[in-house]
């Protein structure tokens, strides 16, 4: 065979070889799908979200729609534990360390309350929590309103969320003064609290009951074991590359926290009153090896106001639907103080987890990166930052601070700080 016809059956088989290439690479399409970035089987296309939020009931009075928009994808595979665990006992890590885990997602969702006017702010701490974790993982979202949601807010919403959204209305009598409450009385408070924030408030004064009483009871949470909260206008600064809601069961974890710092103290004057009458009648309620260190200086005669910011908020489901938590509401509920104070669900939840839950229950996501105004937290450690592609400054970090309760939370729960935490301390 003469060299010529050699050069010939060398180019024939480079091109078929570079044909092949090109019909391989065009079968299997781009890895991200339309404007919202999102892999393709991370969520359902046009036609399915723009007929999905048309299936929603009419918003009646007591009404509840429980109407998925979109089915969830499948799971990606993914590692059970974080790539960024410490071997030992993984304390030192900025990262939690999951036990082995279960096969199987865990029965969990984001639960956001907002109203339409909320949407754009929204979009952004969707695109935020689904970027940074929950494209890998397709969890459920469940949005709640006292006004029923219009089609834009499904919608858009349902264009972002990789697993299926779902949209409830809250019950009037949830979102209004309960019977007790004299109204009269409520609008004095108010009027005398319009120096302090959101203290002439009556709409938020609604949204911190719900939170602490209702939200948890809502027909479209049911079916779920553990939340994560999410608030318009926040940030997750870091990627996390681990289940959370699998680390928080698989751990016996019930409540999960990123910022602390103490509560305005003239919102809650007789909170902590309150609280003590319903302990010393039903001290079967409060379970040893608890963290009242933390939320008390002087071994519970008073409250120093130490709580976790529940505007984020991992936690069990079953720690609100306890007959303790459930109890205690309705004691603080009957009391009056959302309405004759300006009592706040992070205070009211906050006393509850370090009363009704074993200190080793509450876990501190050091790993996560939050930011809700006007506090950051931002992992201190150089490494972690990289690993997980954080794009915050630690010098803003909150953590450390003088004003924060998080660092009083290490010294009880004897956890080690991270190396060089006091050059961010002040």
């Amino acid at each position: 065979m003469s060299s010529r016809s050699n050069a010939r059956i060398v180019r024939f088989l480079l091109l078929a070889l570079f044909l092949i290439s090109c019909g391989y690479i065009l079968s299997r399409g781009s890895t991200y799908g339309g404007p919202s970035g999102l892999n393709i089987k991370d969520g359902q296309k046009a036609t399915e979200v723009a007929n999905g939020p048309s299936k929603q009931g009419s918003g009646g009075k007591n009404s509840v729609s429980n109407e998925p928009v979109k089915p969830a994808a499948p799971a990606e595979d993914v590692s059970s534990s974080p790539k960024d665990s410490s071997k030992g006992s993984g304390l030192s890590s900025d990262s939690p360390t999951e036990k082995t885990s279960v096969d199987g997602k865990v029965k969990a969702t984001f639960v956001t309350l907002a109203r339409n006017s909320d949407l754009m702010s929204l979009l952004g701490s969707i695109r935020q929590v689904e970027d940074r974790f929950n494209r890998r993982y397709h969890y459920d979202w469940v949005f709640l309103n006292d006004e029923p949601f219009d089609e834009e807010f499904k919608a858009a919403t349902s264009a972002l969320v990789s697993g299926t959204t779902k949209y409830g209305l809250i019950p009037k009598e949830e979102w209004s003064f309960p019977e007790w409450i004299s109204e009269e009385k409520a609008a004095l408070t108010r009027e005398n609290m319009k120096n302090i924030i959101y203290g002439a408030s009556k709409s938020y004064r609604f949204m911190c009951r719900y939170e602490s009483g209702f939200f948890w009871r809502h027909e479209l949470m049911k079916d779920y074991e553990y939340y994560w909260r999410v608030e318009p206008d926040i940030q997750i600064y870091c990627d996390i590359d681990y289940d959370v809601f699998k680390f928080m069961k698989n751990n016996n974890k019930k409540y999960g926290f990123t910022i602390t710092l103490p509560e305005y103290k003239d919102t809650i004057p007789t909170l902590w009153d309150t609280t003590k009458k319903f302990i010393e009648q039903n001290k079967q309620y409060v379970v040893p090896n608890n963290l009242l260190e933390w939320i008390s200086d002087d071994n519970g005669k008073t409250y120093n106001g130490c709580h976790f910011w529940s505007n984020f908020e991992v936690a069990s489901l079953d720690l609100w639907r306890s007959e303790a938590y459930r109890a205690y509401f309705d004691h603080l509920d009957h009391s009056g103080g959302f309405f004759y104070e300006r009592w706040g669900d992070a205070p009211v939840h906050s006393i509850a987890a370090a009363l009704f839950l074993q200190k080793d229950q509450v876990h501190f996501f050091n790993d996560v990166g939050y930011y809700h105004v006007p506090f950051h937290n931002c992992p201190i450690s150089t490494e972690t930052r990289l690993k997980k592609n954080c794009v915050c400054d630690p010098n803003a970090d909150f953590t450390w601070k003088d004003y924060s309760c998080t660092a009083k939370f290490h010294t009880i729960n004897n956890l080690p700080r991270p190396q060089g935490w006091e050059k961010f301390a002040g």
